[in-house]
């Protein structure tokens, strides 16, 4: 056996706590508690969990920024290349350990996207021509070259996930920590930097400690897989296809994602069809639907609801930033109680597009009509009791230094009474799980803690539209089910729901429209099963067909299941209907 990269023994983290003044209550529960794996050369190592059980600061105890930068007290110990991670400076650690955080603006500190990728290699005294060669074959490892004197700030959010992942590569650093390094990708982007990451860990020199909500493609990335229940603590730990295809009971009681072809099998296993051993990929998944003789018939999908007033109009918007045209001549119109995706690859404008829909910035006058209400030439408060938005960066939208008072201050600014603020705060931390956190700083929870609290915020005065930059991102399955049935809820009774969003799987199962840019264009427009059909369009725009999709899209023997894209199609007994 290979001397470990990295080796964590009883490693247990306890946060603190703001305004607690008696030691003893000064850290909460340690999250992480008492984690114990190595990792070795040529592994790729999958770490799963609910939201909030510490797998992120678990990544962060890698290099020693727990506790060494981030205010925490960590028991046990962390190794890497013989060296405590405690007692070894951050920078000596760099040269060993290169990290993707979660949110990639944490990691930004220079103006050009060269400058960015050069920055740590130099810290590292590599002499200057190297630096420049691995700057240049970084980025153009995550095809950023030719964008290479551009402001970070000017790239989309996929794109700033690539430039954080080049400048990881540019470390070349034996081991690679990626906390969702895939969670702002578009689906070509995704299978890209996976494909990277199996040449990388093939060498044999390199390994990857992966966190990863995106099971579909990791599965065949990893070789093993350890997975944290809700409060941190291992509970399975070996060879992903069995650890996973055995436990998959296990794994979806505890509110995790697994690979979407796994919970199509496990809906059929409840209704009578075995298809054990069970499948993670959409290919096991149609192998083993066409060696069954027969079938169930699929469920049918519900009928289109009835055409209504349009409550979004776009009309011939064009959008530049920094002169670059971002969107060309746009047209577009959501009608009331749509669930409407808007897709396409980084950098196509879709956070551009639902940005000018909600006002958060002044599109050109005329161009766009909320409920018949010009943006351009409505004030804020008139436009947000309109309109709800979600950000892509939860951070962005947090003005407050309590979890409740972010949710009340937008009820409190359209002057609803203290008593009615206080119940719709008490039900809606009640609702997104995040009651016990009410008097923690927004900027201290976990990632997926955090979305779930932007989601809320924008939920929570009940607006008549909802635009949402990708709602699921950092979610646990357990919560992004929750987020999601609120979201569907919310559309039936009669909120118009925008979700700009890299999940095809979401897309299949909840948008009634989906909308495809490409290169700043309307490329598509159409409900879901007709784009998956259309492979030009997903080619042009960087996607995928969702795993259901592929899976039944490949069968032989059951014609009638080709057409299933959506996971609710999928007959399903009593077990799979409350699963989580």
């Amino acid at each position: 056996m290979t001397t470990p990269l990295i080796a964590f023994a009883g490693v247990a983290v306890r946060h603190e706590l703001p305004g607690a003044a008696d030691d003893a209550i000064r850290y909460g529960r340690p999250t992480p508690a008492g984690v114990s794996f190595d990792v070795h050369p040529g592994e790729a190592v999958l770490l799963l969990g609910p939201s909030g059980c510490g797998k992120s600061t678990l990544t962060l105890t890698c290099n020693g920024l727990v506790p060494q930068v981030v205010t925490a007290r960590m028991d046990g110990a962390v190794r890497v290349a013989g060296r405590s991670t405690v007692d070894s400076p951050v920078p000596e650690l760099a040269a060993h350990v290169a990290m993707v955080f979660q949110d990639p603006d944490a990691q930004v500190v220079m103006a050009t996207v060269l400058d960015e990728v050069c920055f740590g290699p130099e810290n590292l005294c590599v002499p200057a021509p190297e630096v420049r060669e691995r700057a240049e074959d970084a980025l153009r490892t995550v095809g950023l070259w030719d964008r290479r004197d551009d402001d970070p700030a000017r790239l989309s959010g996929g794109g700033r996930q690539r430039l954080a992942i080049a400048c990881a590569l540019a470390l070349r650093a034996p081991l690679l920590v990626l906390d969702e390094p895939t969670a702002n990708l578009d689906p070509a982007g995704v299978e890209e930097v996976h494909a990277l990451l199996r040449r990388l860990v093939a060498t044999g020199a390199h390994a990857v400690l992966l966190v990863e909500h995106n099971l579909d493609t990791a599965v065949e990335l990893v070789d093993r897989v350890v997975v944290l229940d809700g409060a941190g603590r291992p509970v399975l730990d070996g060879p992903v296809r069995p650890t996973l295809a055995d436990n998959a009971d296990l794994v979806a009681e505890l509110g995790v994602w697994l690979p979407q072809s796994t919970l199509a099998a496990l809906r059929l296993r409840d209704h009578g069809v075995d298809l054990a051993p069970l499948p993670l990929t959409p290919g096991e998944l149609a192998a083993a639907l066409d060696a069954r003789p027969a079938l169930p018939p699929p469920l049918a999908p519900p009928a289109p609801p009835p055409p209504r007033e349009p409550v979004v109009r776009v009309s011939g918007l064009t959008v530049r930033r920094g002169g670059v045209p971002v969107l060309h001549d746009v047209d577009l119109t959501v009608a009331a109680s749509e669930l409407v995706a808007v897709v396409g690859a980084n950098g196509a404008g879709k956070t551009t597009l639902a940005q000018a829909v909600a006002g958060v910035f002044a599109p050109p006058r005329d161009t766009v009509r909320i409920a018949g209400v010009d943006p351009a030439r409505s004030d804020g408060r008139t436009l947000s009791g309109l309109v709800g938005f979600v950000f892509q960066n939860p951070e962005h939208q947090f003005v407050t230094g309590r979890v409740d008072d972010e949710l009340a201050h937008g009820l409190r600014l359209r002057g609803v009474a203290a008593a009615e603020v206080t119940a719709r705060v008490d039900d809606v931390l009640d609702r997104f799980g995040l009651t016990e956190l009410r008097d923690r700083h927004p900027f201290l929870l976990s990632g997926g803690q955090k979305r779930r609290l932007s989601v809320a915020t924008a939920i929570i005065c009940r607006p008549q539209i909802l635009v949402l930059d990708e709602p699921t991102f950092g979610q646990d399955r357990q919560r992004a089910g929750e987020l999601l049935g609120l979201l569907a809820d919310l559309h039936r009774a009669g909120t118009t729901v925008l979700v700009v969003t890299h999940d095809m799987q979401l897309v299949a199962d909840h948008a009634t429209r989906v909308v495809v840019l490409a290169d700043g264009r309307v490329v598509a427009d159409a409900p879901p099963a007709t784009v998956f059909a259309d492979a030009e369009t997903l080619a042009r725009a960087g996607l995928r067909r969702p795993p259901l999709a592929r899976a039944t899209g490949a069968l032989v023997n059951h014609p009638e299941w080709r057409a299933v894209t959506r996971l609710a199609d999928v007959p399903a007994g009593a077990v799979a209907a409350v699963r989580p």
